[in-house]
C-alpha cells in the first residue's frame, strides 16, 4: 500500500486555502503529471485524425484543440460539493473532468464524425456521452461531451486515465465563452431578460451552423458534378 497516496488530507478541509497545501503534496503532483500525459495521448490522436481527413478530403474538420488541467482550487471545491474528503484517491474515484480537451470543429457533422472515429479506437473506452447539441441545456448551451478512458505507458506501469473531451463548432464555442463571462458579472440588472436574450442568441447561432453546413454540402455537390462531367 502507498501510505502517502492513501493518506486522508483532513487538514486540507480545515485550511483556509486547501488548494495551496494540495499543490505541495507529492502524490498530487504525480497525478497531475499523469493527467497531462493522458491529454497528450488524446491530443495526438485528434491531430492524426485531422491530418488524415485533410489529406483525403482537402479540408480540416478540426479548427483548434485546447487542453486544460483543473486547478487545485477547482478540484477541492468540486470534491467538497460531492461531500467527500479532499484526497488524491478521491480525485481519481469521483472526478472525471480533471483533464479536459476542447475540440473546435468547423461544422456539426464534423463533430460527430471525429468523435466517433476517436471513441472507437481500440485502446480507448467510451465511459459516458452527453449530447447537448441534440438536447441543449435549458440556457441554450450546446456541446458534445465524452468521458474517455485511455491508457498511458509510464516507465514502470500502464495506467488508465479519464479525459473529458468537449466538441463544439466555432459558433457554439463563441456563445459558451460569452455566457461564461456574463455569469460572473455582479449586480446584473434584469438577469431574466439577459438569460432570455442569451437563449435567443443560442438558437440563432444553431440556425447559422445548420445553414453553413448546408452551404458546404451545396459546394461539395457542385464539385462532384464538375468532376463527373
Amino acid at each position: 500500500m502507498n501510505v502517502e497516496k492513501d493518506f486522508r488530507f483532513n487538514d486540507l478541509l480545515n485550511s483556509e486555502h486547501p488548494e495551496i497545501i494540495l499543490e505541495k503534496v507529492a502524490p498530487f503532483t504525480e497525478l497531475m503529471m499523469e493527467y497531462r500525459c493522458a491529454l497528450m495521448e488524446v491530443e495526438t490522436k485528434l491531430k492524426v485524425l485531422n491530418e488524415e481527413f485533410a489529406a483525403k478530403n482537402k479540408r480540416n474538420p478540426v479548427e483548434t484543440i485546447k487542453t486544460r488541467i483543473k486547478t487545485p482550487l477547482s478540484i477541492t471545491e468540486k470534491l467538497k460539493r460531492k461531500g467527500v474528503d479532499v484526497t488524491v484517491e478521491n480525485m481519481e474515484k469521483y472526478l472525471t473532468d480533471i483533464a479536459g480537451i476542447r475540440v473546435i470543429c468547423s461544422f456539426q457533422d464534423d463533430i460527430y464524425r471525429v468523435a466517433k472515429l476517436l471513441s472507437k479506437q481500440d485502446d480507448i473506452t467510451l465511459i459516458t456521452e452527453k449530447d447537448y447539441i441534440k438536447n441543449p441545456k435549458p440556457n441554450g448551451y450546446r456541446s458534445l461531451h465524452l468521458i474517455l478512458d485511455i491508457p498511458i505507458f509510464l516507465s514502470n506501469e500502464k495506467k488508465h486515465m479519464k479525459v473529458e473531451v468537449q466538441f463544439r463548432t466555432i459558433a457554439m464555442d463563441f456563445w459558451a465563452s460569452l455566457d461564461h463571462k456574463l455569469k460572473y458579472k455582479k449586480n446584473v440588472k434584469n438577469p431574466d431578460v439577459v438569460a432570455q436574450e442569451l437563449l435567443r442568441c443560442a438558437d440563432i447561432i444553431t440556425e447559422m451552423d445548420h445553414r453553413m453546413q448546408e452551404i458546404r454540402h451545396m459546394i461539395e455537390e457542385e464539385k462532384e458534378g464538375i468532376v463527373e462531367s
